[in-house]
């Protein structure tokens, strides 16, 4: 994933309905109630962590049982620690006094979700850290840990799992991806591992495969607690025979035993924030409402549709539909590269408002940029008395449509039905449509010629193409 490019937007929920989830997730919820619990008695090591003698007390605090209790006491009191929940006031006397950052779980939703933010942080540096007894196993005469031993990169295991979530990120957020719906974690695993040019996967990356698996199990049990994820974990009797293959899934039931992860919607929260921080242009539906016209058919020019049509309601929800129509017609126009998807934009927008925007369409219809799509608006909706375009305003729209389509889809199956329809269409259509004064005439006419199947009528789109970019001195 380049930090260069514009992800998909998110669809994130309210601060406030986030900022509970926040507060109920179990590793913050644990880490506030110890933070609350804690008082002049209570005693820390030279690391921070709670003396062994009192973590019997902060489990039971935590209505935690069991061999695992005071294991998950420590790590909620290191949440605790790393979050400011608690502050440590005398290093030698191991005394500790609530945190500053306590008071912020009764503040405003962005205040929860800061700390939340933090705790999250945490827990993901946890997740790229191998197993405890791995790391005893590996530890040296004389203390320090041996990484070699491990084979374990600190910083390939943190790439690895922040390229996992990404790609987990953009398929909650993409509009091809499932949604809302559960990942299977072998195409998670796989999505990182297996080359995107690679057919058939061999053996040897097969087998990564699996181990990547078996490394995202563990860390999913560990995001799960904070609220980052939902996840079904693999079913261990699949694990009995590591070096056995398993058969080949065959059913949803199948594919579940091996895994399935769905971020939650304080997931998709967290995830974009670590995006946006990391300089990655992460948008969220939502964000271009406040903004002028022209931010808003550009900001969504490279939106998936639905999503473009999510962020202009709620544009024009803040908006009258005559001066909305207005607004969305001034910053349609322009000759520039980016021109055509605006425009395309526009009249998405204006298919969104009432007939009170008729005047805004009427007075631009002897524009040659937008009497076009005005007409198109005024037709649709039952207006009468709309002029007859004349013919190049009729070419000029055709081309500025293509240009917009080729912007936004590229080559794709739709494009090419509308180039053969048009061929279909106009009897002449290359003889005439090369004069057409659009600056994008003729790399127009060049995705024509290539997107026809039919050889004979591709060579007159890229004859038609020769003459319109002689014609603009190019």
């Amino acid at each position: 994933m380049s930090d260069s490019s514009t992800l998909p937007p998110a669809r994130l929920r309210p601060e406030a309905e986030l900022a509970r989830d926040a507060l109920s997730a179990p590793v913050l919820a644990r880490a506030a109630r110890l933070a609350r619990w804690a008082g002049p008695d209570t005693r820390v090591d030279a690391g921070g962590g709670l003396v062994e003698e009192q973590l019997p007390a902060a489990a039971e605090q935590l209505g935690l049982s069991g061999d695992d209790a005071a294991a998950y006491a420590s790590e909620a009191w290191r949440i605790a620690v790393d979050t400011g929940l608690v502050e440590i006031t005398d290093e030698e006397a191991g005394t500790v006094a609530a945190g500053e950052d306590l008071a912020l779980l009764t503040g405003s939703p962005q205040d929860v979700l800061g700390v939340w933010l933090t705790a999250l942080e945490a827990v993901l540096a946890d997740a790229s850290v191998p197993d405890l007894d791995d790391l005893v196993d590996a530890m040296a005469e004389g203390g320090e840990i041996d990484l070699s031993s491990l084979d374990w990169d600190p910083d390939a295991e943190s790439e690895f799992l922040d390229g996992v979530l990404g790609n987990l990120y953009l398929l909650t957020v993409g509009e091809e991806g499932p949604g809302d719906a559960p990942v299977p974690l072998p195409a998670l695993a796989a999505s990182v591992i297996v080359p995107s040019d690679m057919g058939e996967p061999s053996n040897e990356v097969l087998e990564q495969v699996s181990d990547a698996m078996m490394r995202l199990d563990d860390q999913f049990r560990l995001l799960e607690p904070v609220g980052l994820v939902e996840y079904q974990p693999v079913d261990e009797a699949l694990m009995a025979d590591a070096d056995e293959e398993p058969a080949a899934p065959l059913d949803e039931a199948d594919v579940a035993r091996y895994g399935m992860v769905r971020l939650t919607p304080l997931g998709l929260y967290g995830l974009r924030a670590r995006l946006l921080d990391a300089g990655f242009d992460a948008p969220a539906v939502g964000d271009l409402a406040d903004k002028g016209a022209d931010t808003l058919l550009d900001g969504t020019a490279s939106f998936p549709p639905a999503a473009a049509h999510a962020e202009t309601e709620l544009w024009l929800a803040g908006r009258g539909p005559l001066d909305a129509a207005r607004e969305l017609l001034a910053a349609a126009r322009g000759s520039d590269s980016g021109a055509p998807l605006r425009r395309l934009r526009c009249q998405q927008a204006l298919s969104l408002v009432g007939a009170e925007a008729e005047p805004a369409l009427r007075e631009v219809l002897d524009d040659a940029e937008l009497g076009g799509l005005a007409r198109v608006w005024l037709t649709e909706h039952g207006a009468g008395d709309v002029p007859v375009p004349p013919q190049e305003m009729v070419f000029w729209l055709t081309i500025d449509t293509v240009a917009a389509q080729l912007a936004a889809e590229g080559n794709s199956e739709e494009l090419r039905a509308l180039v053969e329809g048009l061929a279909r269409q106009h009897s002449g259509f290359f003889d005439t449509v090369w004069r057409v004064e659009h600056p994008a005439t003729p790399d127009v006419l060049e995705a024509m010629g290539r997107l026809h199947p039919d050889k004979k009528i591709a060579k007159e789109a890229r004859k038609a193409a020769f003459k319109a970019r002689s014609q603009q001195g190019g």
